[in-house]
């Protein structure tokens, strides 16, 4: 068994006070975070971060009003992959957040990223959301497009370490963090979320909906001071 550690967009614009797009409490996910991090046990240690151009599909302003408001509204978007274009789906807006280059989309100082192996920088195509460290909102993982979406083929980086374990923490639950985690399942691996460690952008019904779908996809979500991380360093 090998495993990797994957902390997902713990960036300024999602945390308070000053996130455009802040997740409640996300910021004191760092001590348990930095705590995973230094765990011998994970062979690899990832950070995704959400790096969106200016124009980006999902930021509310770019939409013509009255229904563009963030968190309320919502677009169709279509498939950017060549052939699938008449493929849509529901895209939630939001407020502009983690724009490439700037400060909002920095990893928070409080992430001990010195313990940090891989980057993975994703939702850089203006046409599709990318809310998965592995795929674009509709799976595209190999074509063209996903290149365009992630600068890093993030199940080849896995495959080649000889990762067999994944746990995802950070940001937010219900939306970045469940669809890596789904992903990292879709992909052959084992698939964990870190309960603990994570915050959602829809606490209480939304995270229960979110737990449904990992149980369905065959995530397990666990906590930092069980028996699934313990065994890791071998601590049980």
């Amino acid at each position: 068994m090998k495993a990797a550690l994957i902390v997902v967009d713990m960036q300024e614009d999602f945390c308070p006070p000053n996130g455009s797009l802040a997740v409640n409490e996300a910021r004191t996910l760092a001590p348990t975070i930095n705590t995973l991090l230094s765990n011998p046990g994970f062979t690899l240690r990832i950070a995704s971060q959400d790096s969106h151009p200016p124009n980006h599909i999902s930021f509310a302003p770019n939409h013509p009003p009255p229904n563009n408001l963030p968190f309320e509204h919502f677009i169709e978007m279509s498939n950017p992959a060549a052939g699938k274009e008449t493929e849509t789906k529901r895209q939630r807006l939001w407020p502009i957040h983690c724009v490439e280059g700037t400060k909002g989309a920095e990893i928070i100082p409080e992430i001990d990223t010195k313990n940090i192996d891989l980057y993975v920088r994703k939702g850089m195509d203006a046409r599709v959301e990318m809310y998965s460290a592995f795929a674009d909102a509709f799976g595209n993982l190999d074509a063209e497009v996903n290149r365009s979406s992630v600068d890093v083929h993030l199940k080849g980086a896995l495959e080649e370490k000889g990762i067999t374990d994944v746990f995802c923490v950070g940001v937010a639950g219900d939306y970045c963090v469940k669809y890596t985690a789904i992903d990292a399942a879709r992909a052959g691996l084992r698939s964990y979320l870190v309960e603990d460690a994570v915050r959602c952008v829809d606490p209480g019904v939304g995270w229960e909906e979110a737990k449904r779908e990992l149980r369905e996809a065959g995530v397990l979500v666990v906590r930092s001071d069980g028996p699934e991380v313990g065994g890791l360093s071998g601590v049980v």
